[in-house]
């Protein structure tokens, strides 16, 4: 098989994505939400390895024809955003005027993050929350907390997406990589986890989530706090 070949193999890979946000959209459609969730969940692995595969085969001078940072921004919306803020609206957790503030302000917000050019960092952190409202989203469906908890939270996350503040790539963030892997790959099973038991209460996966979700979420402003001066 050419390096062509395999550059192009990695653009379907991504596409891919796309029917995973439709599979997912028509279980939330239905309010079966483990089974969107789990949608999300494979849509989300597919994200982690499509990009190391794109570097390694270099699709920008092997596939040309393909626009894959493009087409990866286009799934990561549907997939990070626009389903996971449908689902938060029509399942009851957040409803009435909070339901309304908060798909407005995610939908809203996510939108100008995703083109803004200055998403990531030198180190290939990103600058901002990176829009993750897939895994938030799957937190506060394991957790349930009161209404207003996630009002906030959901603001407070949405206003970080324009802070200076960092946020690590699971993936491409050299620093502390051999912790931040396997804490994302740890998140991956545990939220998996919790959408295949349908969030039970006492299910250990809960526990993990929140572990995993602290460190993912703080590790990167911790990193920008001890990194050395220039």
């Amino acid at each position: 098989m050419t390096i062509q070949m395999r550059a192009l193999l990695v653009h379907l890979l991504t596409a891919t994505g796309a029917v995973f946000a439709m599979l997912a959209m028509l279980a939330a459609v239905e309010h079966e939400w483990s089974m969107m969730f789990l949608w999300l969940i494979i849509a989300f692995f597919v994200d982690g390895i499509d990009g190391p595969l794109a570097r390694k085969y270099d699709v920008q001078t092997n596939a040309p024809q393909f626009d894959g940072v493009l087409l990866d921004l286009i799934i990561d919306y549907l997939t990070y955003v626009f389903i996971p803020a449908f689902a938060l609206f029509t399942s009851g957790l957040m409803d009435g005027w909070s339901g309304w503030v908060m798909i407005i302000v995610v939908t809203f917000a996510s939108a100008m993050y995703f083109c803004d050019t200055r998403m990531k960092t030198k180190d290939n952190s990103f600058w901002g929350f990176p829009g993750c409202f897939n895994m938030l989203v799957l937190v506060l469906f394991a957790l349930a907390p009161p209404w207003w908890v996630s009002l906030i939270v959901v603001t407070v996350l949405s206003i970080a997406m324009f802070l200076p503040i960092k946020f690590v790539h699971p993936v491409r963030t050299e620093r502390w990589r051999l912790i931040t892997l396997p804490m994302a790959l740890g998140w991956t099973f545990f939220a998996a986890w919790a959408a295949w038991v349908d969030f039970d209460p006492e299910s250990w996966a809960h526990w993990g989530l929140i572990l995993t979700s602290i460190y993912l979420v703080s590790a990167g402003a911790i990193q920008q706090l001890t990194e050395p001066k220039e």
